[in-house]
């Protein structure tokens, strides 16, 4: 741990020693390869969301864009981990890369709703960009497996700095600069490229090619003037397991296995996807399906007077709201090098408890100030980003070798699957209509003003 303030051994010198000693044996480039694959495999997702106003209009529900950016997302994590193990990372990269940025250029291009255009040809671009932004996260969660847990760490951040950076770019190229919607949306299209340029230039793929013998056979597209020996399994520091498994490496999978058929095995993948629903899966769905709830239908109601806020316009409250929580998420989940909390039903808990406050502060103003709920949207962004980072690490700490790989991957469908559930709940139950026809029937009508 780090030294404490004002303790004998709260000196500088022995808080940089610590310091140092917890990123012992992290190798700069595998940390930098999946830093940028988890930002940018989830900042166009951010980017998406953080425009829903103006891809959809002040009369269509924002959770019908979420329902698009989540519900594809949700179904390929829910089916790919019994198959996605057949196509080599190399190749997913290319694809994944490919179909974002057709997503977004879809979006992008197609008129926008002030013009007469309808919302189906955005929503086909949104589906798209959700269907390689989850075969993703699966995909490159598995891939932590083979460099360690600093590269699980490094992915974490990765996706707390894309929530800030891509609600912060919306909200900077839209409102400060002045860009239209149609060119930032634009410029976003070529970031799929650093996926690419990730995979292939910057990540040490020693690891994988020991491997390709068995489960992902990458060996087709290495570079053969690449041969960093990188460490299968790096030091762990703070990150560490308390028990220190055997240092014999465990094959994901043996003769017997292989040579079962598809069937069966498919049926063994199920039965160990069953074991991970009550320890991981349920808290990361009860954490994300409340935060997201408050996100896309609570939010667009929380307003104050102008003149009792920072704002010159009622559209200011929206982006401002997804850059705050956005920003609490990074600050999370960057936090696991320093920070294990594993209790996540807790978290859990607390998250619906801020949801139920968040209502009553749409319904009953209980808060006087606008700056209170910036500091509740900011909770809800922590507490959602360290569920996500210590669920994942409780995983990488409670299964063994051959079992990893497949379990980050069949985890990965909970936060999609409580997300899907906050936007049915959103749409179907008329939670931002409800609480803005509340408002409206009591002389509030900022709401309307959006």
């Amino acid at each position: 741990m780090l030294p404490l303030p004002g303790s004998p051994s709260s000196s500088w010198a022995m808080f940089r020693a610590r310091l140092s000693a917890l990123f012992a044996g992290a190798d700069v480039r595998v940390c930098t390869a999946f830093w940028l694959f988890g930002l940018i495999n989830n900042v166009l997702y951010v980017i998406i969301l953080s425009a829903a106003l103006d891809l959809v209009g002040p009369d269509v529900p924002k959770a019908i864009v979420l329902l698009a950016d989540i519900i594809p997302s949700f179904v390929i994590k829910l089916c790919a981990p019994y198959f996605i193990h057949l196509v080599p990372y190399s190749y997913r990269t290319l694809l994944f890369a490919a179909i974002s940025s057709w997503g977004m250029l879809l979006i992008a291009l197609a008129p926008p709703y002030t013009d007469g255009g309808t919302i189906t040809a955005k929503m086909a671009g949104v589906v798209l960009a959700s269907l390689s932004s989850g075969a993703g996260e699966l995909s490159f969660l598995g891939l932590t497996h083979y460099y360690g847990p600093f590269s699980q760490a490094a992915w974490g951040s990765g996706t707390g700095a894309a929530g800030l950076i891509g609600a912060g770019y919306y909200s900077i190229t839209t409102t400060t600069i002045g860009l239209s919607v149609k060119t930032s949306l634009l410029a976003s299209s070529v970031l799929p490229l650093v996926l690419v340029m990730g995979f292939f230039l910057v990540l040490p793929r020693g690891p994988l090619r020991r491997t390709a013998s068995s489960k992902h056979p990458d060996e087709d597209m290495e570079d053969e003037g690449s041969n960093e020996d990188v460490p299968d399994r790096e030091d762990r520091g703070l990150l560490a397991d308390p028990l220190e498994r055997s240092t014999t490496s465990i094959k994901s999978s043996n003769p017997t296995e292989t040579s079962t058929s598809w069937q069966k095995r498919f049926l063994h993948d199920l039965r160990r996807a069953r074991g991970l629903i009550y320890p991981y899966i349920l808290p990361l769905m009860l954490v994300y399906f409340a935060e997201y709830l408050i996100n896309q239908s609570v939010t667009p109601t929380l307003l104050f007077p102008l003149d009792k806020t920072p704002f010159t316009e009622y559209r200011s409250f929206y982006p401002t709201y997804a850059t705050i929580y956005q920003l609490g998420v990074f600050v999370s989940r960057s936090s696991l090098p320093f920070i294990r909390i594993p209790y996540l039903y807790t978290m859990g808990s607390l998250q619906c408890l801020n949801l139920a406050l968040l209502i009553f502060q749409a319904l009953y103003t209980i808060f006087p100030s606008v700056y209170i709920v910036f500091a509740f949207i900011f909770w809800v962004g922590v507490l959602g980003g360290l569920v996500y980072v210590n669920a994942y690490a409780n995983v990488a700490d409670d299964m063994p070798d051959a079992e990893r790989e497949f379990a980050l991957g069949a985890v990965s469908v909970s936060d999609s699957a409580g997300i899907s559930l906050s936007a049915l709940v959103g749409v179907l139950g008329g939670v931002e209509e409800g609480l803005c026809a509340w408002q409206v029937g009591r002389g509030k009508d900022w709401c309307r003003k959006l």
